[in-house]
């Protein structure tokens, strides 16, 4: 009877040892949620990563004609301190009839995920490379981002994608001398039916207005400069001194102007009225992103807010 009670005692301390060990190892550590998922896991706390670093957060800012996302791409500093310096990129406004600015953006978009520590603290980036998703379509045949090999060939193709899937000009459908009929070089292009009557237009006012920038960048093509936005108030100085941060760190000339020819419902002179600073990045052709000159423009602005 003396054996079996010994083994007996020894089997009870091994499973009393057993569910302390397993208590300590697991039940102790925090339960961390994943916001993404809405799944719980179990997570050391010294792995948990503070919401503020250089995480990269994926948006939804609203849908094209078509039902596209236009999607916004978040960098640096996402706590939503208003210490915060919001600076915001914006391409393909024109769709596939300036790819090149869509490109130009995504490339920005994989350098701030493959570069995290390019986004200084206390600043935050966001990136949307394609305010007209359903004419980058109709050039490129993809939704998101694309090669210069993607891109059809064919110059009617890359005209009919300069417009939302309602013909209309979306760099002509803000609220900055708005007309039904705006110009676009020689040509009468559609307006919209009014400001922001177009999705894809609302939907930059409406994130604009909810993350107000510090300063916005809009890449065009193709004229190969750096032009200041104005509606009739004159150019804000906080863009004419960025403005020229970018100019003399990419190469492009600064101008103060676009003076080309009249342009109508323009979007960064839309935010010039909304006294927010912004200046348009013309590329020097429409098929080239000129990527090494506008990440020496890019790095510039960041350099200068990090101040």
């Amino acid at each position: 009877m003396q054996k079996p009670l010994i083994a007996l005692i020894i089997v009870l301390a091994l499973v009393a040892g057993g569910a302390y060990w397993y208590h300590q190892t697991y039940q102790a550590a925090p339960v961390a949620e994943n916001p993404a998922s809405g799944d719980t896991t179990q997570q050391q706390a010294s792995t948990t990563v503070p919401i503020t670093s250089a995480i990269q957060a994926q948006t939804v800012i609203g849908k094209s004609v078509e039902g596209r996302d236009i999607v916004a791409y978040n960098f640096g500093d996402l706590s939503g301190s208003s210490s915060t310096k919001q600076i915001l990129f914006v391409g393909g406004i024109h769709g596939g009839y300036e790819w090149n600015t869509a490109l130009v953006a995504y490339q920005l978009v994989d350098y701030l995920k493959s570069t995290p520590n390019a986004v200084p603290a206390g600043e935050r980036v966001t990136v949307i490379p394609a305010v007209n998703p359903d004419g980058l379509h109709k050039v490129t045949g993809k939704d998101g981002e694309f090669a210069a090999t993607d891109v059809n060939p064919s110059q009617d193709v890359q005209v009919a994608g300069r417009f939302n899937a309602n013909t209309v000009d979306l760099n002509r459908n803000f609220d900055c001398d708005w007309q039904a009929s705006g110009v676009w070089q020689t040509k009468k292009v559609s307006g919209g039916s009014a400001a922001f009557s177009e999705p894809e237009s609302l939907a930059i006012k409406s994130y604009v207005e909810a993350n107000p920038p510090s300063i916005v960048i809009a890449w065009y093509s193709s004229a190969g400069g750096v032009y200041a936005s104005n509606c009739h108030g004159g150019v804000l100085p906080e863009t004419s001194t960025i403005s020229g941060v970018y100019a003399n760190a990419s190469g492009y000339p600064a101008h103060q102007s676009f003076d080309f020819y009249a342009t109508t419902g323009d979007m960064t002179n839309w935010l010039a009225k909304m006294k927010i600073p912004a200046f348009s990045v013309l590329l020097t052709n429409h098929t080239d992103a000129e990527w090494t000159k506008n990440q020496k423009g890019v790095q510039a602005v960041l350099e200068h807010y990090a101040k």
